[in-house]
């Protein structure tokens, strides 16, 4: 069961886009060995604009994984053309695997 969530919305600068996909794909190999994250979902919105869906059974799991994503991304500013922004989301009805 899934109860909470994340969005986030990454930005690239312009002539980076590959960069940022690679480094935000490279994170699923960090995301499979949290078993607290139920969903991870790596999107390209458009030509430089990235976003990951998360949810999670609990706040706990919530917060130990947007830790770990927040030193993962922490190694990307020069990659990014603002900060990433983090939205938290309540699950409302879920369909998973």
């Amino acid at each position: 069961m899934v109860n909470v969530g994340l969005f986030v919305r990454i930005e690239a600068r312009p002539g980076r886009e590959e960069e940022v996909q690679a480094a935000i794909t490279a994170a699923l190999t960090d995301v499979e060995q949290e078993p607290g994250t139920t969903v991870w979902l790596a999107l390209r919105l458009g030509p430089t604009t990235f976003a990951v869906v998360d949810a999670f059974p609990d706040q706990e799991a919530r917060q130990e994984h947007l830790e770990a994503g927040r030193a993962r991304l922490a190694r990307l500013p020069e990659l990014l053309a603002q900060p990433p922004t983090i939205e938290y989301t309540d699950i409302l009805a879920a369909k998973i695997p």
